[in-house]
């Protein structure tokens, strides 16, 4: 079983062997474009830096996207529909990751701003991080769920070690989950864990940047290297519209301890670009 893939990129998706999800991500240079077809899947692209403008047989959006890369502000998505035609032009050098449910039904599409991101701190102590909600379950869509996390050097990220791979709403539902990786210096990496209560998975993984970790079920908690901040899209779909998950009991104690939270979250704002000279 393939847990860990290293960098994610070009023109191809990939299921990793996934029911519901697959993946890629494309580099585009300005003038540069590349056309797709969602076919019988709902799709999320998310501008992880550039601008572009997209022309689809379900609409046109212009200047989409605004941070240069993923630690420089807040994110641009756009949510398009099953059976939708697409052609994305970039304005400026473009990072662009698909994101690519099976689905059946059909939903508007939908540009995603900064102004519409719920931003959650979650967490205390070291165990603190910031989630940037971009395709909650309350969005209209089938499947796909989108959300992107921070985590400062030295702090743990997805902990208590948490699972999604049983059937029990509201306490619990079953997704499929990909990790994929960007690091704030090109030396950094994290930690990351994937394993099951009977120990049938146990990986102990080191990611680097444009690294993905694909996560069929189990625990699967995550630590940023000391000194070096650790952004994950997590992409979801699964058995429900929610993300209900449970905590490991051998660590759900920890909570009691957090009663602080790390100054250094949020670690990306909307400010960032706009002291940049760049609307938000």
């Amino acid at each position: 079983m393939e847990i860990l893939v290293r960098p994610v990129s070009g023109t191809a998706e990939q299921s990793f062997g996934f029911e519901y999800l697959s993946f890629r991500v494309q580099r585009l240079a300005a003038g540069e474009s590349t056309s797709a077809s969602t076919a019988g899947r709902e799709l999320g692209l998310v501008l992880l830096g550039g601008r572009c403008s997209v022309r689809s047989s379900r609409g046109t959006w212009n200047g989409i996207g605004r941070r240069p890369n993923v630690f420089r502000g807040m994110p641009y998505a756009l949510y398009l529909p099953i059976e939708t035609d697409l052609t994305i032009e970039a304005e400026t050098e473009c990072d662009v990751a698909f994101c690519y449910a099976r689905a059946e039904q059909y939903f508007d599409p939908c540009l995603i701003t900064p102004a519409d991101i719920e931003v959650e701190i979650r967490g205390g102590a070291n165990a603190t991080r910031q989630i940037n909600k971009i395709i909650r379950p309350e969005f209209r869509a089938q499947r796909l769920l989108i959300v992107e996390v921070y985590t400062p050097g030295g702090n743990w990220s997805s902990y208590p070690p948490h699972k999604h791979d049983v059937h029990n709403p509201p306490h619990e539902v079953d997704l499929e989950e990909i990790y994929y990786y960007r690091v704030d210096r090109p030396e950094g990496y994290a930690i990351q864990k994937v394993y099951t209560t009977d120990r049938r998975l146990d990986h102990t993984l080191t990611v680097r940047d444009g690294d993905l970790v694909r996560v069929p079920e189990g625990y699967h908690p995550v630590v940023a290297a000391h000194g070096y901040n650790v952004y994950y899209l997590n992409v979801l779909a699964g058995s429900a519209r929610s993300m209900a998950a449970s905590d490991d009991p051998d660590y759900h104690w920890v909570k009691a301890g957090w009663n602080s939270r790390d100054a250094r979250v949020p670690v990306v704002t909307m400010e960032m670009e706009t002291a940049a000279g760049q609307p938000a």
